[in-house]
């Protein structure tokens, strides 16, 4: 998990703590790969601040949307969060680790569909007996038919996103973090996507969500946080922070 620290066993499944996250940028990318090869500060570098002071309390159970325009921060929090991206100030603090679930996550595009599930099954730490017993289940939870045995590289993004969408929910998470990955497939995918995330939420787990679908939101989280230049513009009902969103 990276640097996050756990939380002592109380009702809070998430703290955010005043945190920074800053991203050095170089005018000439070449430059900057070797300037970091060889710990030395290049010409044309600079820092971008993604993320600015943010403070965020999320308790078990709640179901949280993240909303804003590109490049206010979003995915950027959510990797922090999910500990793959350290906070350069600040900390942040998890009750159980955090399962990342994006469009961007990464899969074997050599190895099938199938593979991929299981692999990523073992990832989360189930047995062989228990991949063995739920991968029929998992396969026809995504609805690839025979595809699911191609090369992962072969297929389109919308089934590359169903397919991590089945890894992320294999096994009941009890933090779970969605990154734009639910806006695929058909309306009957997105209906049991809904459902399985509604089971989620059902057994106390808890949701971050980033999603450009204001719909969508409404109907996952109770709760809204708006970020507008890597800062918490606004905190509160999810129906509330959208109306706020939507008349800036």
């Amino acid at each position: 998990m990276g640097d996050l620290k756990l939380l002592t066993p109380t009702k809070l499944a998430v703290s955010v703590r005043d945190v920074d996250i800053d991203f050095e940028v170089y005018a000439d990318r070449r430059a900057g790969l070797k300037a970091r090869l060889l710990n030395r500060n290049a010409a044309g570098r600079s820092v971008v601040r993604a993320i600015q002071g943010v403070s965020i309390d999320v308790r078990e159970g709640e179901s949280v949307g993240v909303i804003g325009l590109n490049g206010s921060g979003k995915s950027t929090l959510l990797s922090a969060i999910s500990g793959v991206l350290p906070a350069t100030r600040g900390e942040i603090l998890v009750s159980d680790e955090p399962r990342l679930m994006s469009v961007g996550s990464i899969l074997i595009g050599e190895a099938s569909g199938i593979r991929n599930i299981r692999l990523g099954c073992f990832a989360l730490g189930m047995s062989k007996s228990e991949v063995d017993e739920r991968i029929d289940e998992l396969v026809d939870f995504t609805e690839l038919g025979e595809a699911i045995h191609r090369p992962l590289n072969t297929y389109s993004s919308g089934m590359r996103a169903r397919v991590q969408f089945v890894i992320a929910t294999a096994a009941t998470p009890r933090i779970l973090l969605i990154d734009e990955a639910l806006g695929v497939g058909d309306k009957d995918f997105r209906m049991k996507s809904r459902a399985r995330i509604e089971e989620i939420i059902d057994e106390a787990g808890t949701l971050i969500m980033v999603n450009h679908s204001l719909d969508e939101l409404r109907t996952f989280c109770s709760r809204g946080i708006w970020l507008e230049g890597g800062r918490v513009a606004m905190d509160g009902p999810i129906s509330e922070v959208i109306s706020a969103y939507k008349e800036s």
